[in-house]
């Protein structure tokens, strides 16, 4: 999820003609890996963890300020309706179809 968020984030961006994410600063790595991966240059972190099924926060920022995106969920039954009208539109898509955005409309 968080590497598609990435992946969408990227796509908005190049379809606004914004250039590339400003650089990151860090120099110094303490621990390999403690910046997280790099997609599309974002920087990309995964948590897992017991009883969290899935979590999500995006985090903007420059100086002096930050806008944080955040979507927990902690149970499955919130996946229900998404799982019903992929079921439901199966047989109307042949081929493929990755997330349900295209379904969604």
């Amino acid at each position: 999820t968080a590497m598609r968020t990435a992946q969408l984030m990227q796509e908005a961006r190049a379809a606004e003609g914004a250039g590339e994410w400003a650089a990151d600063p860090t120099t110094k790595v303490v621990a390999d890996g403690a910046r997280g991966g790099v997609a599309g240059g974002i920087h990309v972190h995964a948590v897992r963890m017991r009883g969290m099924f899935a979590h999500q926060e995006v985090i903007l920022g420059t100086t002096g300020q930050t806008l944080v995106l955040r979507h927990d969920t902690f149970g499955r039954d919130c996946y229900m309706p998404g799982v019903l009208l992929a079921v439901k539109q199966v047989a109307n898509r042949p081929g493929l179809t990755v997330g349900l955005e295209k379904l969604l409309g």
